[in-house]
């Protein structure tokens, strides 16, 4: 029996696509998975140190990680003419984000390299990402980068939407923004890669073909959010491209990880590679 601590993020999203392996509703192949769950910037730590066998991470993190890990086709969360928000308390423009100081949950976060895509002239603060509405209601920053179920929640703390990032990188590219994948470490093995990435990918299929069930499994993962806003969470970031990357989803990474080279935001030009 392999061993594999597979670390995800605490979200209704995540928890929702591991519902078959949780319940053992799928053969697992001889694997013991076992559950690390921390916030993706912690996961992101810990993949730069290649601590677990798999785990989900950012596309930029994966930019420091591609030594050490390949990309699974299954798992990845991608949003389609939507994504990871700025908002604010006042009335503030894409145009005047410049200069002011933005709140943000992580620096390896996906969601900061887009923003900085879009603005590099900003100071921030680091903020676990559930507390960065609460830094923009409370008037410690400018802005937040709202990432989770910020996206859907932020106007009950009377924020407004500076700007959408996916909705400007479809405009950029007409490509869905690639924000989390799920890697394996090389060092398993081509054999074990490929049979463990079968596995996720069943899990994943098997939640989508049994919906109640696995959105059951992912409830308590939701964080204040209502049924039918983790059911709407769930439907954002577990679509098509979750179930298997295909040629759009990985020239999507791609492309986020070329315009963070070319515009000096990543060390190196990163290929990815797929399992």
């Amino acid at each position: 029996m392999v061993t594999i601590r597979f670390g995800h993020s605490p979200d209704p999203d995540d928890a929702f696509m591991f519902c078959a392996i949780a319940n053992r509703r799928i053969d697992l192949r001889g694997f013991r998975i076992v559950h690390v769950v921390e916030d993706i910037e912690s996961l992101n730590r810990r993949a730069l140190r290649a601590e677990l066998e798999a785990s989900a991470v950012s596309v930029h993190a994966y930019a420091y990680l591609a030594d050490h890990y390949a990309i699974m086709s299954s798992g990845a969360s991608m949003g389609e003419r939507y994504g990871p928000m700025v908002v604010s308390r006042r009335e503030l423009s894409h145009r005047q984000l410049a200069g002011k100081k933005v709140a943000i949950p992580g620096t390896l976060t996906t969601a900061y390299l887009v923003l900085r895509l879009f603005e590099k002239h900003f100071s921030y603060v680091v903020v676990p990402f559930d507390q960065v509405l609460d830094y923009v209601e409370s008037g410690k920053v400018d802005a937040g980068l709202v990432i989770h179920e910020g996206q859907l929640t932020y106007r009950r703390q009377n924020l407004r939407k500076v700007i959408d990032l996916g909705e400007w990188w479809w405009d950029q590219t007409h490509l869905p923004l690639p924000l989390g994948l799920d890697v394996v470490r090389k060092d398993l093995g081509e054999d074990l890669m490929r049979a463990f990435s079968k596995v996720f990918r069943e899990s994943v299929a098997y939640s989508l073909e049994h919906r109640q069930e696995a959105l059951d499994y992912a409830a308590p993962f939701g964080r204040g959010l209502a049924r039918e806003e983790e059911d709407r969470f769930v439907q954002m970031y577990v679509n098509d491209y979750t179930l298997a990357l295909g040629p759009k989803g990985e020239e999507s990474i791609g492309e986020v990880l070329s315009r963070g080279f070319r515009q000096q935001l990543l060390p190196r030009q990163v290929i990815p590679e797929f399992v």
